[in-house]
């Protein structure tokens, strides 16, 4: 008699497409996370608890700048940022939404229509609190997409804005349009066709970027 034996690796080792995929995060994150873990190396000889740090600290940098994917609605505008509405207001013949994003939220921020980028302007200013009054007076950068405006604003910790986009790019709603490293938030000046009446979120509700309609005509 003879006996015949096949082993059947697939069940013994997980295909490629079976693995946990590496999750993504925004552009220049592993730059930022770079030092530390290298760092790390020599330690683990030297400090074993510095290592631990330094490994901590990269851990926490690859998930401050995570960015998840996204499934715009068919219509409306959506939220340019996860987080709280911190404030919803007149402004002459416009609306405003503002977004503020508390150090656990998403970072990376999103178109909340389609549009073509008119300009990109980056303002130099202090790194107040986003939350208080005194934030108009902070860094920024305003994307101009003519029917409306997405304002990125540096908070209290925030030192760097990263846009995206440039003039004359072509945006879909949720398209990612950029980051603030460590900071904190994000406005929408609605096209001006939109009033009070046609907002859907509330002060004080959780928003998700690209997904989380702001307001629909």
């Amino acid at each position: 008699m003879t006996l015949s034996f096949r082993m059947d690796l697939s069940t013994v080792t997980p295909s490629l497409t079976s693995l946990a995929p590496i999750p993504a995060v925004a552009p220049g994150t592993w730059r930022l996370a770079r030092v530390p873990l290298i760092l790390a190396v020599p330690l683990l000889v030297v400090s074993p608890p510095l290592a631990i740090g330094c490994l901590l600290a990269a851990a926490i940098t690859l998930w401050f700048h995570r960015d998840p994917r996204r499934s715009p609605p068919p219509s409306g505008v959506v939220a340019p940022a996860d987080g709280r509405v911190s404030a919803v207001r007149r402004e002459g013949d416009r609306v405003r939404i503002a977004v503020f994003m508390n150090v656990t939220d998403v970072h990376v921020n999103r178109a909340p229509d389609a549009g073509t980028v008119e300009a990109v302007e980056h303002t130099p200013g202090k790194h107040l609190p986003a939350f208080s009054k005194e934030s108009e007076r902070n860094e920024r950068v305003r994307i101009d997409c003519g029917a409306y405006e997405v304002t990125l604003i540096a908070g209290a910790v925030a030192r760097r804005i990263h846009p995206y986009v440039e003039s004359g790019d072509e945006l879909d709603r949720g398209d990612r349009i950029g980051h603030i490293s460590f900071g904190s938030r994000a406005d929408v000046l609605l096209p001006s066709s939109y009033d009070l009446d046609d907002v859907r979120v509330r002060e004080g509700q959780r928003v998700h970027a690209g997904e989380t309609v702001v307001a629909s005509a």
